[in-house]
């Protein structure tokens, strides 16, 4: 590990240019400030006309129809802390590219609001923390340091982890199917 200029502790990555510096958008869910690589972000669109599909967990808010492709659509704060977002005025989908073992897929991703796009150097990285937040510190890939505030730079890939979502989803439906038969 390496010790940056803030005096947190940096984990150099096999995927620098991707996972480290560039560009990051910033975006509020839950109360909290979290960024993604600009990479994975296709676009951003309204909140609104979101299909509900049944018997889905808390955290599938459903599916939109964007230029004729059907995308799932995530919400985000119940996927990190169980409890689905209110929309509000800045409420709106960030839409995603993520690479699975299939190939890509689109994703929507519902968060409070879009902040700003910010160009972070290695100096603005530290690893992940070990304790101290109140999501699973594995989908925490980075921590950014901006200004006088810190920012979970999200590992995509585990949070919005295909293979993990559908055994949540699983599961929820059997619990579905086991009290309607009680």
């Amino acid at each position: 590990m390496q010790e940056s200029e803030h005096g947190l502790n940096r984990v150099p990555s096999t995927h620098e240019s991707v996972t480290s510096v560039g560009q990051y958008l910033t975006f509020n869910s839950g109360g909290e400030c979290y960024a993604l690589c600009i990479l994975a972000i296709k676009e951003i669109i309204e909140f609104g006309n979101i299909t509900k599909i049944p018997m889905m967990p808390i955290f599938v808010r459903g599916v939109i129809n964007l230029r004729g492709a059907v995308v799932p659509v995530i919400d985000l704060a119940a996927r990190l802390y169980g409890e689905q977002l209110t929309a509000g005025r800045r409420t709106c989908v960030v839409i995603v590219e993520l690479e699975t073992e299939d190939g890509k897929i689109e994703l929507g991703v519902v968060v409070d609001a879009v902040n700003e796009v910010l160009e972070l150097s290695a100096k603005d990285l530290a690893a992940a923390p070990n304790f101290g937040s109140r999501i699973r510190t594995d989908f925490i890939r980075q921590m950014a340091r901006i200004q006088d505030r810190l920012v979970m730079i999200l590992a995509l890939e585990r949070v919005l982890s295909v293979d993990e979502m559908a055994g949540l989803m699983a599961l929820s439906q059997e619990k579905s199917t086991t009290a309607q038969v009680a």
